[in-house]
């Protein structure tokens, strides 16, 4: 993985499947995923051990933290903190990389 390019649309398929993940790199409990999501699909409520940020490169997502909503396009990056939950809706086909520190 070190040492190589690789082309993140190559990486998930979320044409096939409505969920796809595929994890990049991961040291303990921080780790770089990227994360496909087909149009509608939910990733179910959960807490992060790390900090973390998405950046979305393909598509439109709702992230979800209690009350909050927060809506991330293409070209935009969100960052939350550890131990808050949250979960993420897909508005379209979406594709995003999760960084966890």
């Amino acid at each position: 993985m070190f040492y190589n390019v690789l082309e993140l649309d190559e990486l998930v398929d979320n044409k096939e499947n409505l969920f796809d993940r595929n994890v990049l790199l991961e040291r303990g409990e921080s780790s770089l995923s990227v994360i496909g999501l087909k149009k509608h699909e939910v990733l179910d409520s959960h807490i992060s051990v790390c900090d973390a940020c998405a950046y979305v490169y393909e598509g439109e997502a709702e992230f979800h933290f209690n009350a909050e909503k927060f809506v991330v396009k293409k070209g935009q990056i969100i960052m939350f903190e550890k131990e808050k939950e949250h979960k993420v809706l897909a508005l379209k086909d979406t594709k995003f990389l999760l960084i966890k520190i």
